[in-house]
């Protein structure tokens, strides 16, 4: 995206709070009228002294002067007043009716994007993006008021004001002007590239440690803390190098400015001087006048030139945020089941593949009748979940046809195709809350009854009722109250909470050891009655009695039956079944 479709990007998507900023923008006209007549007000009253001492004044000086101080006074308050009210503005619209906003539109995105892209992007890179870079976008809406605007009109006010009072002086001060924008624009633009990196490798730092700590326990265990620093601090190294080069390219030009604007400073006292010596200049309130401008007028400039550093910031965090809110989304038919799935599954000449470059699934054909129990079997790396994820459609094929009960599933919307499968999968998923919400997870609406139901089906409520607090103990982050078997045992109590007409068990009895592993056969027996059942397995021992057994290799079909007629064959089959249990 170029430089400027992301500045005009930033300006759209302020679009909602611009009444706000329009209100702020006139908080920042009456800041600048206070700041710029207090020097004029102090100038005039310098020569109200000079007067005084010739004679010129012949009033009450003291109540002049009284009066005139009563004024500065007002007005150095009302600026203060001014700017809390516009930093409270900006600060509370900004946060919440802008970068709330944008991370609110980032998650919503994410839902809608294909799964590849969460499955291809680290966690840690995404949640860099919905936090630093909205963050600093939101700064610098802050500085398109408070900075850049406020700014420029701020130099316009100062260099009028200045030409009127004293236009040779005021010259002297603003022939730097042209020379210091152009020197803030060359060097601010040369910091984008270093803020795009500093990014990138801010997004790869958080998804490290989001990783290290995901995976602490292996960590450990393979004594990799020594790697898993190092790795840490290369990636923190990069990121260190790519900031500082940023902030020092982007922050040189404030100094510069400074120093310019001292020469001024320097040169108007000399040449004022001079100049009200010669008699040029009218009095030494004048003088003092353009003195205290040309000390306001540095301030705006390097306001300006931070904010053009800043915007180089800016640009390359909304870079990295527009790129997710500008991804294609998954296309999502509307279609819907006249009534719910009767679990007829048919796939006709399907291919697939994860790269292009490299096929999974080839012309792939299955038929699977209603309340039939099909295993699926074959090596690592056959397909075995890859079909998992095409009748899910978390990935799309490339070729062919998946059909439910005749129609095609393309013609169906994804929420209305997932709700006809109940899941329980090998990695195990639960969230921070009481065992009873987890379990209810797949029907929000369930009653206490159908939950405890529900687990003594899985053989899960005996041990739920040893914990704490029963149904209600709440589960931590780590998980570490409950062991691998039981967390495979509250998913498979989910699933049958959720009495969906297809189901789908990827290596759902991995995790338990053989006693229970019969246990559950009994009762998934009891669930896949009258269902149509996908089950994914390695140990073989637990498909012996499916109605249909799918042996694949290579994403291709190289046998089907039952086990029995499969072990007669002596193929494929045969070799696996005989590897795990020959002796």
């Amino acid at each position: 995206m170029k430089k400027e479709r992301i500045i005009r990007r930033l300006i759209v998507e302020a679009r909602p709070i611009w009444k706000w900023l329009i209100l702020a923008c006139i908080l920042c006209l009456a800041l600048i009228a206070c700041s710029v007549f207090a020097p004029k007000l102090l100038g005039d009253m310098i020569d109200l002294l000079d007067r005084y001492r010739t004679g010129e004044f012949q009033g009450d000086l003291m109540q002049e002067l009284l009066s005139g101080l009563s004024v500065l006074l007002g007005l150095y308050i009302g600026y203060s007043l001014l700017s809390y009210a516009k930093m409270q503005l900006l600060n509370r619209v900004v946060s919440r009716y802008f970068t709330c906003n944008l991370r609110i539109r980032i998650s919503d995105k994410i839902k809608r994007l294909p799964v590849s892209y969460v499955d291809q992007t680290p966690v840690g890179d995404i949640l860099s993006r919905m936090t630093e870079d909205v963050s600093t976008m939101g700064n610098y809406v802050h500085q398109i008021v408070d900075t850049l605007m406020t700014g420029f009109i701020h130099l316009l006010a100062i260099a009028v004001m200045m030409l009127l009072e004293e236009w040779i002086l005021a010259l002297m001060v603003l022939a730097l002007t042209p020379a210091s924008l152009w020197l803030s624009t060359l060097i601010s633009s040369k910091s984008e590239k270093h803020f795009h990196a500093m990014f990138t490798e801010g997004g790869n730092l958080n998804a490290h440690v989001e990783e290290a700590f995901t995976n602490f326990a292996t960590t450990k265990a393979y004594n990799l803390e020594t790697y898993t620093e190092e790795k840490h601090d290369e990636i923190n190294d990069r990121r260190k190098k790519a900031e500082a080069t940023a902030i020092f390219t982007s922050s040189i030009v404030r100094p510069i400015i400074a120093f310019s604007n001292a020469l001024a400073y320097i040169a108007i006292c000399l040449v004022g001087g001079w100049l009200l010596v010669n008699g040029t200049v009218s009095s030494v309130g004048a003088i003092v006048t353009i003195l205290l401008y040309a000390k306001q007028f540095s301030a705006p400039l390097e306001q300006i030139a931070g904010g053009l550093g800043d915007l180089q910031h800016a640009k390359a965090a909304a870079k990295r945020v527009f790129k997710i809110l500008d991804m294609q989304e998954v296309e999502n038919a509307d279609g819907a089941l006249a009534q719910a799935a009767q679990g007829n599954i048919r796939f006709e000449h399907v291919d697939f593949s994860y790269d292009k470059d490299s096929p999974l699934i080839e012309d792939l054909n299955i038929d699977v009748k209603r309340g039939q129990n099909v295993a699926i079997v074959g090596p690592t790396g056959a397909g075995k979940t890859t079909i998992v994820n095409l009748l899910m459609r978390f990935y799309d094929i490339d070729k062919g046809r998946i059909l439910i009960d005749g129609i095609d599933c393309a013609t169906l919307s994804r929420e209305q195709m997932r709700a006809q499968f109940g899941m329980v999968l090998q990695d195990t998923w639960l969230f921070r809350g009481t065992i009873a919400e987890n379990v209810a997870y797949g029907k929000p609406d369930a009653t206490r009854e159908e939950i405890i139901e529900a687990c003594d089906r899985a053989y899960c409520d005996h041990f739920i009722r040893t914990m704490p607090e029963g149904y209600d103990t709440v589960i931590g982050d780590d998980m570490t109250n409950l062991s691998g078997g039981q967390k495979q045992l509250l998913t498979i109590a989910r699933a049958m909470l959720a009495n969906r007409r297809l189901l789908i068990l990827d290596e759902a009895t991995s995790n338990v050891d053989t006693r229970t592993e019969i246990l559950l056969q009994k009762a998934m027996d009891n669930l896949m009655r009258e269902r149509t059942c996908f089950v994914i397995a390695h140990r073989l021992s637990t498909i012996v009695d499916s109605d249909l057994i799918l042996v694949l290799n290579h994403g291709k079909i190289v046998e089907q039956g039952t086990h029995k007629e499969l072990l007669d064959k002596k193929g494929f089959y045969y070799e696996i079944y005989n590897s795990q249990y020959a002796i």
